[in-house]
């Protein structure tokens, strides 16, 4: 089992590429930046916003993040989780993610969610109730964009004819697809489009996830579909084992440098030889 991090990267936080250093000198696998492009403003309406913490509405850009770690690493696997696609242009996206595993060498890891703010995608032009739909089709489109020299896509939401878009990827055929999700159609969803799961800690979590591994395959495949579990806790290792789970992402608010390095010793005091 491999062990990273998550962690908006806020103006007044340890810088992403700094963050990336501390983590692959110690020894942990990964980290992955979330992203949200805005939060809408909080009115009596909006109360679904009200108690989020301030790191939801200013933290950086995470391809922009992305970047600087991946310059700044050389072995630390780097990813997002997770990107919400439906308030992205999947083209653009496309060129993003690719131009990241550029620069890593092959390191991104492209975890996708559908955004669960309705006012937030609908102020990028989607309807909620058709969030998993418009997440299936930019995933697939951007499949198409990474893989093919001249790609088109003709879906309900996303439609375009013969474009070219480099840089490619690095790793083949794309990096990595994490899709999010706890519900019950999440199994059908990362075996459609995706390469591997990324659920959040919920009650019932590991009891849902040892099934996943036991009858999830991709088609023509025997093997086990990695499961990367977001937010985990410290103290559960051992049951995330158990139920095989092959990386855990433990998820820290913004620090600053000494702060931030307490903290990250301090997890891997108590991990010992777990770490690679």
């Amino acid at each position: 089992m491999k062990f990273g991090f998550i962690m908006f990267p806020t103006q007044d936080a340890i810088p992403p590429g700094d963050f990336g250093v501390l983590l692959e000198d110690r020894g942990f696998e990964s980290l992955f930046m979330p992203d949200h492009t805005h939060i809408p403003a909080v009115t009596p309406e909006r109360y679904d916003v009200m108690n989020l913490p301030p790191e939801f509405k200013n933290g950086m850009d995470a391809f922009v993040a992305l970047g600087a770690i991946a310059q700044a690493t050389t072995t630390l696997q780097i990813g997002t989780a997770v990107v919400l696609v439906t308030e992205r242009d999947p083209i653009v996206t496309a060129k993003e993610v690719a131009s990241v595993d550029v620069l890593s060498g092959g390191r991104m890891n492209f975890g996708v969610g559908p955004g669960w703010i309705n006012q937030e995608m609908r102020n990028h032009g989607t309807h909620p109730d058709d969030r998993w739909a418009v997440m299936r089709e930019r995933v697939q489109a951007m499949q198409q964009v990474w893989t093919r020299d001249i790609a088109s896509y003709h879906g309900d939401f996303v439609d375009f004819d013969r474009i070219t878009s480099w840089p490619k990827p690095v790793r083949k055929p794309y990096p990595p697809v994490l899709v999010a999700g706890n519900g019950p159609n999440v199994a059908k969803r990362v075996i459609a489009y995706g390469d591997e799961w990324i659920p959040m800690v919920r009650p019932g979590v590991l009891d849902q996830i040892a099934e996943f591994k036991k009858t999830a395959r991709k088609p023509g495949s025997d093997q086990p579909i990695p499961v990367t579990l977001f937010g985990g806790e410290l103290d559960d290792v051992d049951s995330y084992a158990a139920a095989g789970i092959d990386r855990v992402l433990f998820w820290v608010r913004p620090a600053g440098t000494a702060a931030m390095t307490r903290t990250v010793d301090q997890i891997a005091l108590r991990l010992g030889s777990r770490l690679r």
